[in-house]
């Protein structure tokens, strides 16, 4: 139980990176058209909510592929498990609601950035 547990909060560490990471490299190259939209006159709160907004929309196709890929493995999981059904409702909610809280955090720390950025710095560059 133990082992499965540090895999699992390894698999999450590494789920929150990879969001991070797609996040922040969309943010890099988006600089100059976040710069326009900054100098036409866009806040730091519509730039943030740009950024989260793509990250959901990237979060919501994985929690589809997820829950999908559960269902199809369920037969094959149903020897692994021990005192719980494969398809268990409450653990499926409680792992969608974890990886959603940590999916939200990992595209919180790029909205940020983007929403601060320079458009002065961001044009000239």
């Amino acid at each position: 139980m133990l082992l499965a547990t540090l895999f699992g909060a390894i698999a999450l560490f590494l789920a929150a990176v990879g969001i991070y990471g797609v996040l922040a490299y969309q943010v890099a190259q988006r600089r100059k058209e976040i710069g326009i939209r900054l100098a036409l006159g866009s806040d730091g709160g519509r730039i943030f909510g740009l950024i989260v907004t793509e990250g959901v929309a990237l979060l919501g196709l994985g929690i589809a592929a997820g829950l999908a890929g559960a269902f199809g493995i369920r037969q094959a999981m149903a020897a692994q498990l021990y005192g719980v059904q494969p398809m268990d409702p409450v653990v499926l909610a409680v792992v969608t609601v974890v990886l959603g809280a940590v999916a939200l955090a990992a595209c919180a720390v790029p909205a940020r950035r983007a929403a601060r950025i320079d458009p002065l710095v961001a044009l000239t560059e």
